[in-house]
């Protein structure tokens, strides 16, 4: 008897003990199998369902995503696409010209006189000069006194005597092939060299670049004082490498200008002080650095959100159901917004048939936040933090949904970092941030970037008052 109970004792250990062990086991697999879903998820993401930039997008990843079979347009022109073709320059503007003449008339074969027809078939044909530097040599020449002998020569006049050897659009066509071009100092060099035959080292480079930074420096002061009173201005981020060091580079873009700035982090602290008075509505996306800013004075953007959300519709069970659920609306949002800039839509009607996708919408986002499911509840309790930023462009015209100004702005550095792998020094992050700015801020101005650039740096070499970023176009 005694052995009958031991034996079902240990029997009954040995269950419990499996038990356990399959207890353990199945908790092993249910962490493992998360751990598979959050891998999966990661490795499926890119720029159209996450933060990550389109450059991150390995080659035909974006392509890969679409199916060809539904709503794939051919290269090309487009059914309906209005041609372009080169227009003709004003004869003022023709440097030479070529005429032929009929020798004889085509219906009796006599001679014909050699006269103009003011509706003659004209034919163009544009090229480039050859190019030859223009040196300038100034010379200080010692003259004998005639009288005692001495040697006298003439004073060294800085008001006459250029400092640098370098003249003012010469330093400007530097600055445009490094800092807007985004071309190497080498490659800099022998373009210089191939292109215009000045010859010049990789030091002289990086001095002219100096040089051209401090003529740009009161343009650049114009662009923030335009930024810093526009009524909606967009900001982005990114980041950017100075001797190897990750640093932070931001951007503050209106209708009218854009600013560049490097600082070391992309911290509150340290982005609060760029952004001046914190006038008008600030777009962007919903960085928490950014949140010194008033929640109802700021419009979040609908493109990150759909990315995000696309990344929600992509996972399985109720992640995906809620995910798609709010790209519907959000599909709506967007239909509404381009039937109203379109005309299809009045004021009030726009206003009125968003109301009710913008409580649809912030229900699903609830409905989200309370699901407790993992990478996706706490993302929409962070949106529903942004309520109020979610729907100014609803109330506001001059407001967009999305931040796509500030990312185009910004797409040219984030090129530019790819390339270089960042700046040197400080000086050198200070010239690209002047140079960018003042070339963004003038193409927006419709001046040519070249001309401004050359008249920044003649202005400063002749110590006269320093060209306007926002003055008229001369026609």
């Amino acid at each position: 008897m005694a052995a009958r109970e031991a034996r079902i004792a240990a029997l009954e250990a040995e269950g419990e003990a499996k038990d356990a062990r399959i207890a353990a086991l199945e908790q092993q697999v249910a962490k493992l199998t998360a751990q598979v879903a959050e891998l999966l998820e990661r490795l499926g993401r890119h720029s159209g369902n996450s933060h990550l930039p389109p450059s991150s997008d390995p080659p035909g990843a974006r392509s890969g995503r679409k199916d060809k079979s539904k709503g794939m347009r051919k290269r090309g022109a487009q059914r309906g696409h209005r041609g372009t073709r080169r227009t003709l320059v004003t004869e003022d503007q023709v440097d030479d010209f070529v005429d032929f003449y009929p020798p004889e008339c085509e219906s009796c074969w006599q001679s014909l006189p050699r006269l103009p027809d003011p509706r003659a078939k004209r034919y163009q044909q544009i090229e480039l000069p050859r190019v030859k530097p223009h040196v300038t040599e100034y010379r200080r020449h010692a003259v004998r006194c005639p009288c005692c002998g001495y040697r006298t020569r003439a004073t060294y006049d800085e008001e006459q005597i250029p400092s640098s050897p370098f003249g003012p659009r010469l330093m400007a066509t530097i600055a445009f092939l490094t800092g807007v071009l985004h071309l190497s100092r080498r490659t800099t060099v022998a373009a210089l060299s191939d292109l215009f035959g000045v010859e010049i080292s990789l030091g002289a480079v990086s001095a002219v670049e100096a040089r051209a930074s401090d003529a740009l420096a009161p343009a650049v002061n114009e662009a923030w004082e335009k930024v810093g009173t526009a009524t909606v201005k967009h900001t982005d981020g990114t980041s950017w490498l100075t001797v190897g060091v990750a640093c932070s580079l931001w951007t503050l873009a209106t209708v009218t200008a854009t600013v560049f700035k490097i600082v070391a982090d992309g911290s509150k602290k340290t982005l609060e002080p760029l952004y001046g008075a914190l006038r008008g509505i600030l777009v962007s996306d919903r960085a928490k650095a950014l949140n010194f800013w008033a929640m109802e004075r700021r419009q979040i953007c609908w493109a990150h959100l759909v990315r995000k959300f696309v990344s929600f519709s992509e996972r399985d069970g109720p992640a995906g159901a809620l995910g798609r659920e709010l790209l519907d609306y959000t599909g709506l949002l967007f239909e509404y917004r381009h039937d109203y800039k379109a005309g299809k839509l009045s004021r009030a009607q726009f206003t009125a048939w968003m109301a009710p996708v913008r409580a649809q919408m912030e229900a699903i986002l609830h409905r989200a936040a309370r699901a407790d499911i993992a990478r996706l509840s706490g993302s929409c309790e962070d949106i529903l933090a942004h309520k109020d930023a979610l729907w100014t462009f609803v109330e506001r015209d001059d407001v967009e949904p999305t931040n796509n100004h500030a990312e185009r702005e910004l797409r040219a550095f984030v090129l530019w970092r790819k390339r270089s792998f960042g700046t040197q020094s400080d000086r050198g992050n200070l010239f690209a941030e002047r140079v960018m700015t003042v070339a963004h801020t003038a193409r927006k101005q419709n001046k040519n970037v070249l001309t401004f650039l050359a008249a920044c740096c003649e202005a400063k070499l002749a110590r006269t008052a320093a060209p306007s970023l926002f003055a008229p176009v001369a026609l």
